[in-house]
């Protein structure tokens, strides 16, 4: 009879004692002020609230992210670190050829977060003002069109990726270090098209130098009612988003994850916090563990088949 409760006690121990004093690391792996900081910080300030522990935000920039992620999987997997991350985390092998992990079965997803749909815009310098008619124009003239990616790899890249795919079009795209100069360039005029995540285009709805074509989700955002979405504009079907969420190391006990999940379950329900995410063009996610798992593998999936049909590789 002894046996199974000793099998158990790791589980148990591991549950009932964690925090025990020490502080909490939030691992961001990108520089602060963007969406993935504010989202960690809004992780670590929960966690803190929840846990009576402290939890501190180490912003680890480098490398695409490599850098702070490459710190959570050397970590040791007892909840005391954890990573608040992107979409590109899952996507980080496909992109990067020195990121030799696999994020499926080298790191513990706790949790989606937040995700925000892509958004496909136009410059102001063109006079086109639906999506049937920039394809119409762009078979007919592709030479006078281009596309901007904000990186190769991101979710602009792969969105861009299906739209030549699903369109039959192979529009000329010209890749950027980041948003903001590729929306620069697009209200200049300089390129033509972006899709990119509706945080970063949506405030841009009214200032004249860009138009919304259509938004890639299921449904029309409320914070742009007027902007239809891709299947609504014609591509059925045509759905992408940035997403964001919490890993944890690789044998991170399993009360942890669950444990992590619902707080962040938790926080995301919050009507203040909603209320401060919808300020932000962000969607709050609540998930199981099971089904962040199963969406991530579905996008690790997708991002693969669309990256080895256009033969790119690793940089």
């Amino acid at each position: 009879m002894a046996t199974p409760l000793v099998l158990a006690a790791p589980a148990v121990h591991a549950q009932g004692n964690w925090p025990s004093g020490r502080p909490l690391r939030v691992i961001c792996p990108w520089p602060p002020g963007a969406a993935n900081d504010m989202l960690a910080r809004l992780t670590a300030q929960k966690l803190t609230e929840k846990l009576g522990a402290t939890a501190v935000v180490e912003n680890r920039t480098g490398g695409a992210g490599l850098v702070g992620t490459r710190e959570v999987l050397g970590a040791q997997p007892d909840g005391y670190t954890l990573l608040a991350s992107a979409f590109n985390t899952a996507v980080m092998p496909l992109v990067l050829k020195n990121a030799n992990f696999d994020p499926q079965t080298d790191l513990e997803v706790c949790a989606r977060t937040a995700q925000a749909p892509l958004v496909m815009a136009i410059s102001a310098a063109k006079p086109q003002r639906t999506l049937a008619e920039v394809i119409d124009a762009v078979k007919r003239n592709p030479r006078e069109w281009n596309i901007a990616i904000t990186s190769l790899g991101a979710a602009s890249h792969l969105a861009t990726i299906e739209f030549n795919r699903r369109t039959g079009l192979d529009l000329d795209m010209v890749a950027y270090r980041g948003t903001q100069p590729a929306v620069q360039d697009l209200m200049a005029g300089n390129v033509h098209l972006l899709i990119d995540p509706s945080f970063n285009l949506l405030p841009h709805a009214d200032g004249g130098r860009m138009r919304m074509l259509g938004i890639a989700s299921k449904e029309r955002s409320p914070l742009a009612p007027n902007v239809p979405t891709m299947s609504e504009a014609g591509l059925a079907g045509y759905e992408f988003q940035s997403w964001y969420g919490v890993w944890a190391p690789k044998g991170t006990p399993a009360a942890i994850v669950q444990r992590v999940n619902a707080l962040m379950n938790e926080t995301m329900r919050d009507p203040a916090i909603v209320a401060r995410m919808t300020q932000q063009v962000l969607e709050p996610v609540t998930e199981t563990v099971a089904e962040s798992r199963a969406f991530i593998g579905r996008e690790i999936s997708r991002a693969g088949e669309l990256l080895r049909s256009v033969n790119f590789t690793p940089e």
